[in-house]
């Protein structure tokens, strides 16, 4: 099984971005997505954006994370 988290891009230089998963920042591969751009918000599995995600759908996940780890 897979697992690819949601993540908001908030800097781009070339091929890499910088994405916030909810307060962790990170450098992550936008090669298989070129056409992603700042304030997109994408699909992250091992250090690579794979897919483009709408915002209500990337929050809706977000949220979902956020209510597993605060149940703990």
């Amino acid at each position: 099984m897979c697992l690819s988290v949601p993540a908001k891009i908030i800097n781009i230089k070339e091929f890499s971005a910088v994405v916030d998963f909810g307060n962790i920042k990170r450098d992550v591969s936008i090669m298989l997505l070129p056409e992603a751009k700042i304030g997109d918000y994408v699909l992250v599995h091992a250090g690579f954006a794979i897919q483009l995600l709408k915002e209500d759908d990337a929050k809706k996940t977000l949220d979902a994370f956020k209510e597993i780890y605060e149940a703990e």
